[in-house]
């Protein structure tokens, strides 16, 4: 057999046979208009519904991709584009918005010989105009329904300028703090992503697709990318198939659960086999097991590089690859429409694998509602009035607030003294350009509120001094003598310091979790005057602090939180708000520890807390435990946690029991604390993580409150991918913790009973 046809062979795996994926029913059902209209189409037009490219008409503000279009020369791109989409070759553009150039091309889709009209998608991760938190920083609020609210917003915003699907959420769960990709994600931990995967879906689609203010949703990266070695970004993953069962999944089927109707391949191999090109994951786990509806499209040229994974000879046979596995339309230059046709016609590529595709595809415009109103999310007036309304900006308010971790506030010297001078310190501390984060395009610069606009908001004129101090990256002149001078006739100082907004997202992995060296020795100038500092973190992703930052009085976690970031930075600060976020990644003590997550497994050489270090499990220069766990961060006061009581010591099979906690607050402001619940099943047939979580409430508390909190355990909470890679719970023992971070509280034992 020659290695092209087995290649071929090897595109097919996990189907029973080439012909049809019959479990692909229709998302509302079969449709007979969409197969009269496939039997009227030529190959050509077929392939033109299998083809994305990015939108030449209406190109973003700033770049997002790599120049990925390969239609034509940069100056005929526009001409070309229309000349293509009235032929029926293109089925859908990718991230241009605009109301009356998007009617224009839409119009010319419908001057096509079958007047199929085209579906517009963009990568709208946290926001339009109106940007929202980091979807990282979201995670942190521990408030699913609030990530749904600004999905919710969103679809409404981008659909007011023509938008109809996006690329989003993004749903890897991301374990090595290095990758740059963390900031689009909800985190180390499967249970918390996919309750975030769910509320985003339900808040980008909303009750009814057809609705013009809803958009399909597309979770990424299917599947394990979170799994990149070294935290390199498009790197390759060494995943068992029970961790990509086990972790990488779950929010996954969360997201397809909660109604998502498309997903994207990811960068990624598998088992050897890259995302894009592999049958056993994109036909076998999505279609065949789970009986997904929606189609698959390609990450930006991710068909194309099977030819750079080693996969494919040539681009013919990445595109065999990528449409016998079961991606449906191609993100990229037009490599279904250079190659298609001959694949076709040598039987390459089966009729009934295009067919398949197209019918999914042309399903889900139809669930848009494009083929009945193909002008949907084109209205004029609606762009005009729908777009940083002020009721999206005091969402996006209210999203930051809830987004801020408190880390550290030794001595109280937060929320700040109404009589404080404060010297505001930093390259973050005034600067809207690096306020939104990454995947934030067609945001315009200055739009977003700094801190420092803020704080002038917030305290009297003459008690606050603004003071750059140096840049993200180099030492300014004179730069941190100002800095030191403000800092000595200051009461306190804030350090606005950490990544700009370049240093995290996609390609932006990173050897050294830090803060920049040259922040860092202004940091250390600071501290040296003796003064209160409290730090603010702009990040998108958990960092290793060092020196002066690690030793401040007071660390906020800020991340990079969108439009009125400086607006609920301040309220945090000033008390006006009090701080209720929650670390959805470990900090930890350094770099080196990475990847990183709580939810790691015993090993047979464990460290117990306070053991000598000897042949254990540990390096030399650092301890096992993070600086800050998952699922740490403190209010204005303070609360206490009885011991956690259970309504049974055996948790009968088929039965459930109760957990049950009281949380007291004893300060004298109220707060919000996150109540968690972790699990550890103590003997199984494979390895278990040393804590799971399986459960959180968020709640009120006001000064002297007492609360009881209660969760229900039954055995699906314990279930894992057991030896066989299938789902399943062992009676056993379990220990159980109710506790305000991963790494607190004592356990409670139950035991589950046999069936």
């Amino acid at each position: 057999m020659s290695r092209r046809r087995l290649l071929a062979g090897i595109a097919v795996l996990g189907t029973t046979s080439l012909l049809p994926r019959s479990a692909l029913a229709a998302p509302n059902g079969l449709s007979p208009k969409i197969d009269a209209l496939i039997a009227k189409m030529t190959l050509e037009e077929k392939i033109g519904q299998l083809t994305l490219y990015p939108d030449e008409v209406r190109p973003t503000p700033r770049p997002i991709n790599p120049d990925i279009n390969a239609q034509a020369e940069a100056r005929d791109r526009a001409r070309f584009q229309y000349a293509e989409i009235r032929a029926g070759r293109v089925g859908a553009l990718l991230a241009g918005t605009g109301v009356a150039l998007g009617r224009d091309l839409q119009k010319a889709a419908l001057e096509s010989r079958l007047g199929i009209p085209l579906m517009f998608g963009a990568d709208v991760v946290h926001g339009l105009r109106t940007i929202f938190p980091l979807p990282i920083a979201l995670a942190a609020s521990f408030e699913p329904a609030l990530a749904e609210q600004t999905a919710r917003a969103a679809a409404q915003e981008m659909s007011a300028v023509g938008v109809h699907w996006t690329y989003a959420p993004m749903i890897d769960v991301a374990r090595d703090q290095r990758w740059g990709r963390v900031a689009e994600g909800s985190g180390e931990d499967p249970y918390l992503t996919a309750r975030f995967a769910e509320a985003y879906v339900r808040g980008f689609q909303g009750d009814d697709l057809t609705s013009p203010r809803s958009v399909a949703s597309c979770p990424k990266h299917f599947a394990g990318y979170g799994g990149v070695l070294g935290g390199m970004e498009y790197n390759a993953t060494d995943l068992s198939e029970r961790e990509l069962r086990q972790t990488h999944l779950p929010p996954f089927k969360a997201a397809f659960n909660a109604g998502a109707i498309t997903t994207m391949a990811a960068f990624n191999d598998i088992d050897g086999v890259p995302a894009s090109g592999n049958a056993k994951l994109l036909t076998g786990i999505l279609r065949d097991e789970w009986k997904f509806p929606g189609f698959v499209v390609s990450d930006a040229g991710s068909a194309e590089e099977l030819v750079a994974h080693g996969v494919a000879a040539d681009e013919a046979e990445a595109a065999a690859l990528a449409l016998n596995a079961g991606v449906d339309m191609n993100m990229g230059g037009g490599l279904y429409k250079r190659h298609l046709p001959a694949l076709v016609a040598s039987g390459k590529v089966p009729m009934a694998h295009v067919d398949e595709a197209v019918r999914r595809v042309l399903l889900v415009k139809e669930r848009l509602g494009l083929f009945d109103d193909p002008f949907r999310s084109l209205d004029p007036k609606r762009e005009a009035r729908e777009v940083r309304t002020p009721a999206a900006l005091a969402l996006a308010r209210s999203a930051a607030t809830r987004s801020v971790v408190l880390l550290k506030n030794e001595g109280n010297v937060l929320p700040l003294r109404k009589d404080a001078r404060v010297a505001l310190i930093g390259p973050l501390g005034d600067d809207p350009a690096n306020m939104d984060g990454t995947w934030a395009p067609w945001a315009k610069t200055g739009e977003a509120v700094t801190l420092a606009q803020g704080l002038r908001a917030a305290l009297p004129a003459d008690r606050l001094r603004v003071v750059k101090g140096s840049d993200i990256h180099t030492a300014l002149p004179g730069g941190i003598d100002a800095a030191v001078a403000a800092a000595r006739e200051a009461d306190i100082v804030i350090l606005a310091i950490g990544e700009g907004q370049d240093m995290s997202g996609e390609a932006r992995s990173r050897v050294e979790i830090t803060v920049p060296h040259a922040q860092q020795a202004l940091a250390d100038a600071v501290a040296a005057t003796g003064r209160p500092v409290v730090v603010v973190l702009g990040t998108g992703r958990a960092l290793a602090l060092h020196g002066a930052v690690r030793d401040a009085s007071a660390i906020v976690v800020g991340w990079f939180l969108g439009s009125a970031g400086g607006l609920a930075l301040a309220d945090v600060l000033t008390g006006k708000a009090a701080p209720s976020g929650r670390l959805p990644v470990s900090f930890p003590q350094d770099s080196g520890q990475q990847p990183f997550y709580y939810n790691h497994k015993s090993t047979g050489r464990p460290q117990a807390p306070g053991e000598a270090a000897f042949f254990k499990a540990r390096y030399v220069e650092v301890s096992n435990e993070a600086l800050y766990p998952f699922g740490f961060g403190l209010g204005y006061a303070s609360v206490t946690y009885g011991e956690p009581t259970l309504s049974s010591a055996a948790l009968p099979w088929d039965g459930s029991i109760e957990a049950t906690v009281e949380v007291r607050n004893t300060g004298t402001r109220p707060v919000e604390e996150v109540v968690q619940l972790y699990i550890r099943d103590m003997a199984a047939s494979v390895t278990r993580p040393v804590r799971e979580l399986k459960g959180f409430r968020k709640v009120t508390l006001a000064p002297g409150e007492a609360q009881r909190i209660r969760f229900t355990i039954a055995r699906k909470d314990l279930t894992f991918v057991g030896s066989d890679l299938t789902w399943q719970a062992e009676a056993g023992a379990f220990d159980l913790w109710i506790a305000p971070s991963s790494a607190a509280g004592r356990p409670v034992r139950f035991m589950l009973g046999k069936a």
